[in-house]
């Protein structure tokens, strides 16, 4: 049985979606994090199943991995700006970061 080309696509939506739901509606910035890297997963999923769909070319894929380094810089940079507002706020609520507001 041969999976097609729809069902990537309907997963990543699914995978997306469930991303973008948790970043809006979590106050944690941590699983604010968790929730942005499920969306940059669906994104590398859906490039993926393009370059199966068209395996002459490996831009796909290529593009797969600069999301993955992407992605990996913005883990490192976010959770040391969480850290970091740990140590100020002793609080990892996205609603304490005013710090910038007064």
């Amino acid at each position: 049985m041969e999976i097609g080309l729809g069902t990537y696509l309907a997963l990543a939506a699914v995978l997306f979606g469930i991303g973008a739901l948790g970043f809006l509606t979590r106050r944690n910035m941590l699983l604010q994090l968790m929730s942005i890297e499920i969306m940059l997963n669906s994104v590398n999923l859906t490039l993926v199943a393009f370059n199966r769909w068209n395996p002459e070319s490996h831009v796909g894929q290529v593009f797969a991995f600069f999301v993955i380094a992407v992605a990996a810089a913005e883990a490192a940079v976010g959770l040391a700006i969480l850290i970091s507002l740990f140590r100020l706020k002793k609080s990892v609520e996205s609603d304490r970061a005013d710090l910038l507001r007064h």
